[in-house]
């Protein structure tokens, strides 16, 4: 006798509900990886994928040497499992590509410190040290970004990084905001002498293409940085803020202030003399793009509103009220000795004309990080020169 075939049967809202439940399982993402800690990316140095979680703590400049504070640049970061760990042996050292140095380098963002980030990268040495090399993707917290592309980048904006310093400048504008910044940036200030100015010149404005020179500011001349002094082609001191408008010479105040002092070759330092700021005139001798008459100085286009805003910031800084005369920007360029200096109409047009561009905020950052731990406003917010003047 043949055996019964069994039969089975579905009903059709059953065999609907059983295709969806194989649909669902062929179509699951994988599950996500998993995201080491910085001890365990230190053991996998496989030069294969991997995320990874850890606090910054500080900037590698050599296999077992980390900068805590006072940095150099922002091309790596050192992280760790533990905030305030200072052992390198238990760091991990992450390459910072271009695409993401504004947002996560050291000394564009020194307030990173301490605080936790998440990077995807290449589980490789990096000087010669357990490292993360080529980042695809890095975010503060746990969860990391994709790479930036043309169209979604990580580039803060102008005042992030730098909200909590302005914060009592807050929703002012006008006399009120001029009043709020001259008190930011007059507190906690430290100064230093006209002799230190040499050595912090060579670091605020050392030439990015070549760590032994300095660019000058008018020529745009990239020179060693040891040919400081007084001799023909030397470079030396350039007080922006001409020293005798105002009389104030070379004393430890403005006469010291990084904000507005630059380096500058000895010939056209003098030319330039203590003349006011405005446009016109003849061709500046060994200072292509600048161009002066018996009154005025008008500098290269690359520079115009670097020039204007350390104008702006010395007016600010300096208001009188800490035995220094009180600088003021006026539309004259015939003020002499008086301490006030022009053309505030040209003054405006060059800091519109030339915004704050990538070395002009680096140099601000510095000044701040590593010598008189005060910033230049009219550098993270340009728009209040408008407002102020």
């Amino acid at each position: 006798m043949p055996v019964p075939k069994r039969v089975f049967a579905f009903s059709f809202p059953a065999l609907l509900g059983l295709l969806a439940l194989l649909f669902t399982l062929a179509s699951a993402p994988a599950a996500a990886a998993t995201t080491l800690t910085v001890a365990q990316a230190i053991s996998s140095q496989t030069g294969s994928s991997g995320t990874v979680a850890g606090y910054v703590v500080g900037e590698p400049t050599a296999t077992s040497t980390v900068r805590f504070s006072d940095f150099t640049g922002d091309t790596a970061l050192a992280i760790a499992d533990s905030k305030s760990e200072t052992s390198t042996t238990k760091m991990l050292y992450v390459q910072i590509t271009a695409s993401y140095r504004a947002s996560f380098g050291l000394l564009s963002n020194p307030s990173l410190i301490g605080k936790q980030v998440t990077v995807t990268g290449t589980l490789t040495a990096y000087f010669s040290h357990a490292g993360l090399k080529s980042p695809t993707a890095m975010a503060l917290g746990a969860s990391p970004t994709t790479s930036p592309t043309a169209t979604a980048t990580v580039t803060p904006t102008a005042s992030s990084g730098t909200d909590a310093y302005y914060a009592a400048a807050s929703g002012k504008s006008g006399a009120a905001l001029k009043a709020a910044l001259h008190t930011i940036i007059s507190t906690g200030v430290t100064k230093i002498s006209y002799d230190a100015v040499w050595n912090a010149l060579k670091v605020t404005d050392q030439d990015p293409a070549n760590s032994a020179n300095v660019i000058l500011i008018y020529s745009g001349v990239s020179r060693a940085k040891t040919l400081n002094g007084g001799d023909s082609g030397d470079w030396n001191r350039e007080h922006v803020w001409a020293k005798s408008h105002g009389d104030f010479g070379t004393a430890t105040g403005p006469g010291t202030d990084l904000h507005h002092l630059r380096p500058e070759d000895v010939a056209v330092n003098a030319l330039r003399n203590n003349k006011d700021f405005d446009t016109g005139g003849s061709a500046a001798t060994g200072a292509p793009g600048n161009y002066t008459d018996a009154d005025s100085w008008e500098p290269r286009n690359a520079v115009k509103g670097d020039v204007a805003r350390m104008i702006f910031y010395m007016a600010v800084r300096y208001e009188g009220g800490d035995s220094w005369p009180d600088l003021e920007v006026n539309n004259s360029v015939s003020n002499g000795a008086n301490p006030y200096i022009g053309k505030l109409s040209v003054l405006k047009q060059w800091s519109a004309q030339d915004p704050p561009d990538a070395f002009e905020k680096n140099r601000n950052q510095v000044i701040y990080a590593t010598y008189q731990h005060n910033r230049n406003p009219f550098i993270d917010h340009p728009e209040w020169v408008s407002s102020i003047f």
